[in-house]
């Protein structure tokens, strides 16, 4: 289950997420979020095994709404959640750790993206390295002991030594698992606006920039098993896992996604969208081609044991055959039974799957 919470103290400008700077409404979308779990809960009848609250800010509401919210989700779907995770910014100095730790969630995800202060203001981050070690050192004496951490690689003035500065914070102070994305210019955003200004290294670089953050993470110990996640052994995002193997899930709040029962549909992308429940229909979901398009992601690849398990038959021999025919490019490993990207190609994801699904 996916919970949005739309609220941020300050947009940043590389963000397109649906999001407000609003404070004055954070009951009001409190309860209406209960409301719409527990009608979601009657209708569906299902049960929660993991559950993630992301943003915005998720942190920006304090640690009563956001328990609140959880009760109502353990009430309405039954949650029995091996994973319950929080988003958090490093700036709320005064979020309760051991109340949200005592409800049961048992994840913290921070938005560090940089371990460099003149890259954080870059960013528009509201919040220092020093916020950041604040907050991880006060999550963990509440008893977090699975902490994420978000980085952003090839952003306005990083360097190759900056980024491993940042990856080296990460592990001195304990981070489980790591989120690394290059940064992408979205349309709409502050930075889409000033991309002729922003001076963002090429391509080349970009991908210099990624193949050498895996080699770091590699280095200490932090095992990638998706394109842009990587983790200690047993703290895989259990969560972001049901998105790739093409399972099941619920969201909550405007522009939030579901998939039940071989559909696909959301909440349109505004307040009163999601208080009046306007669902808007996304098509049907699930089938080979999908579920080769997302597992394609994860170092695991796909395998006839996985798409067994799934389809009851295997990978259809069109689509190893188109495989195969890549395995020179060092983009790709293929065989009889199973295929997977490399790590270069994980930069060309897009363009290799597209060629592995061509009839």
């Amino acid at each position: 289950m996916y919970i949005h919470i739309p609220f941020c103290k300050r947009k940043c400008p590389y963000c397109d997420f649906f999001s407000v700077t609003s404070t004055d409404c954070f009951d009001e979308y409190t309860d209406r979020l209960c409301e719409r779990i527990a009608l979601s809960g009657q209708k569906y009848q299902r049960r929660a095994d993991t559950v993630y609250f992301g943003g915005g800010t998720p942190s920006f509401i304090g640690a009563e709404r956001l328990c609140r919210i959880l009760r109502s989700v353990k009430e309405s779907f039954k949650a029995d959640a091996h994973e319950i995770t929080l988003e958090v910014n490093p700036e709320k100095k005064d979020l309760d750790f051991e109340m949200l730790r005592a409800e049961g969630f048992d994840r913290i995800s921070i938005g560090l993206q940089s371990a460099n202060d003149n890259e954080l203001e870059k960013l528009g981050r509201l919040h220092s390295v020093k916020d950041a070690v604040e907050c991880i050192s006060r999550a963990k004496r509440a008893g977090f002991d699975n902490i994420s951490l978000d980085l952003m690689i090839a952003t306005p003035g990083q360097t190759m030594d900056s980024l491993r500065r940042s990856i080296e914070f990460c592990a001195e102070h304990g981070a489980t698992h790591i989120s690394a994305y290059i940064l992408k210019l979205e349309q709409g955003t502050r930075y889409y606006k000033q991309r002729h200004e922003l001076m963002l290294p090429d391509d080349d670089i970009q991908a210099d920039m990624y193949l050498g953050a895996v080699s770091e993470l590699s280095k200490y110990g932090y095992k990638q098993y998706e394109i842009s996640n990587f983790a200690k052994d047993g703290f895989k995002g259990r969560h972001n896992l049901k998105y790739w193997h093409d399972e099941e899930y619920s969201g909550f709040g405007p522009s939030a996604h579901s998939f039940i029962d071989g559909r696909r549909f959301y909440f349109g992308r505004s307040f009163e969208d999601f208080y009046n429940g306007r669902i808007i229909d996304d098509g049907t979901g699930g089938d080979t081609e999908e579920y080769i398009m997302l597992g394609a992601r994860l170092s695991e690849g796909i395998t006839n044991t996985s798409f067994q398990k799934r389809f009851g038959t295997d990978i259809p021999q069109i689509y190893i055959n188109n495989a195969m025919k890549l395995n020179n490019t060092g983009l790709i490993i293929a065989d009889n039974s199973s295929f997977r990207l490399t790590e270069r190609g994980f930069l060309l994801s897009n363009l290799i799957i597209a060629k592995i699904l061509e009839r």
